[in-house]
């Protein structure tokens, strides 16, 4: 009986190798290209499943399964390897950036808050009025209709408060406009 071409491939005939290339690179590309997020992963695929090939072609037994189904099992072994491989380092680096994500985020809400301290130590120079709209608004969530109907004063005048308290407000905390601050270079 005849060898098989894998059989060939074990006993390193070159021919063999050859006509496997020629015949299952196809096969194996498709299946490679469908699992690999890149064209570059697969290429790489593709060339460690046919290693992984040559080197357990001497385990291939015609009475157990075909050729194609043989080479199939083999690719499709090395990119479930290659997937969990890829999934391990993205999940170690998912959480390096997120160690570093919740160390930004936890400097961003200390400066928020010192920042917020200090601008409630400037709202008590604010007038009587203007410190209570913008309280209503900021400690309650009140829009400025629901202030006027809160503190039974027209809109305008709501309106106007908290206005003129957030302009003063800014010239207590030195901020000129949003996102400047006086003196800062630019």
């Amino acid at each position: 009986m005849p060898l098989t071409m894998l059989q060939r491939v074990a006993n390193s005939d070159p021919a063999a190798v050859d006509e496997c290339l020629g015949k299952y690179g196809g096969l194996v590309w498709s299946l490679a290209r469908r699992l690999c997020p890149r064209h570059e992963d697969a290429e790489d695929a593709v060339q460690d499943i046919f290693v992984e090939i040559w080197r357990k072609a001497d385990k291939f037994d015609p009475q157990i399964a075909s050729e194609a189904t043989y080479i199939t099992m083999i690719a499709r072994r090395r990119l479930i390897d290659r997937y969990r491989r890829r999934r391990r380092d993205l999940d170690t680096a998912s959480l390096n950036e997120q160690v570093v994500a919740s160390e930004a985020e936890h400097e961003r809400q200390t400066e928020v808050s010192d920042e917020a301290a200090l601008a409630r130590q400037h709202m008590q120079q604010l007038r009587p009025e203007e410190r209570r709209v913008l309280e209503l608004s900021i400690n309650q969530g009140l829009s400025q209709r629901q202030i006027a109907e809160t503190t039974r004063l027209p809109l305008g005048t709501v309106k106007t408060h908290a206005r003129r308290g957030l302009i003063r407000l800014r010239e207590l905390l030195g901020v000129e406009s949003v996102g400047q601050v006086k003196g800062a270079d630019r």
